[in-house]
C-alpha cells in the first residue's frame, strides 16, 4: 500500500510558523511523511561495495570519504521537510484560478537513481479556503523526495491538494529532464518530459482546462 503524508493538527502559535501569517489569521496544520528509517552505516558500507565492485580504488585519498558522502546525499534526497499547511478563509469570495508557474522540483528515477529536474505549474479553483502560496512549493518537494515516476509524482500532487485543500478545481503540470535518458541510453540531451493531472471543475469545465493549460505552457 502506498503511504501518503500524515496531516496533523498543531497548536495555532505564530512562533511555529513559517512567515506566512499569525496564528490567528488562518488555520495551521503539519504535514509530515510517515517515518522511515534510515541507517546510514550500512547505506555507506553499500556505497563502498558498489564502487569497489564498479573498480574503483577506496584507498584513493579522493574518494576515501565518497562512501559516506553518497549515503548523506540520497538520505537527504529521498527525506522531504516537515511544514506547516497554512489556509486562510476565502472572505471575499475570490472565485478565479491561483497559478504558480515554474517550482523548481527535482526528483530521482526510481529505475535508475539518477536525477529528474524540472518545474512545475499548480494552480488551483479556491473553495472555502485559500492556501498560503508557499504550500504549492512545499506540496511539490513533498512528493518529489523519493523514488519516483513523473506521472505518478503528478497525480499524487494533484490528489494531495484535491483531498486536504478541496478547492473548486486544481491541476498540475510538469516538466522534467530525465538524466538516466540525457546520460545514459539513449543519450537524449535537452529532451523534457511533460505531464499533467486535472481534477474538479478544471477537468469537468472544457473552458477552465484551456485557461489552465494556457498558463501552464
Amino acid at each position: 500500500m502506498e503511504e501518503r503524508p500524515i496531516v496533523t493538527l498543531q497548536p495555532l502559535e505564530a512562533e511555529q510558523l513559517d512567515g506566512e501569517g499569525t496564528a490567528a489569521a488562518g488555520s495551521h496544520l503539519r504535514v509530515v511523511q510517515p517515518a522511515k528509517a534510515i541507517d546510514l552505516a550500512a547505506a555507506e558500507r553499500a556505497v563502498a561495495d558498489l564502487l569497489r565492485a564498479l573498480g574503483t580504488d577506496l584507498d584513493e585519498e579522493g574518494v576515501r570519504d565518497t562512501p559516506r558522502r553518497v549515503a548523506n546525499a540520497y538520505a537527504e534526497l529521498l527525506t522531504p521537510r516537515p511544514f506547516q499547511l497554512t489556509t486562510f478563509p476565502n472572505d471575499e469570495g475570490y472565485d478565479d484560478l491561483v497559478m504558480a508557474r515554474s517550482i523548481p522540483f527535482h526528483s530521482l528515477c526510481q529505475h535508475h537513481m539518477l536525477p529528474f529536474i524540472g518545474v512545475a505549474h499548480v494552480g488551483y479553483l479556491p473553495g472555502e479556503r485559500i492556501l498560503g502560496l508557499s504550500k504549492l512549493a512545499r506540496v511539490v518537494e513533498l512528493f518529489a523526495r523519493g523514488l519516483q515516476v513523473q506521472e505518478r509524482l503528478t497525480v499524487q500532487i494533484t490528489d494531495w491538494l484535491d483531498g486536504n485543500v478541496r478547492p473548486r478545481g486544481v491541476g498540475v503540470v510538469l516538466e522534467a529532464e530525465h538524466l538516466c535518458m540525457a546520460l545514459r541510453g539513449v543519450r537524449s540531451l535537452g529532451t523534457r518530459t511533460v505531464t499533467s493531472a486535472v481534477r474538479g471543475v478544471l477537468r469537468d469545465d472544457p473552458r477552465s482546462r484551456q485557461e489552465f493549460l494556457s498558463l501552464a505552457r
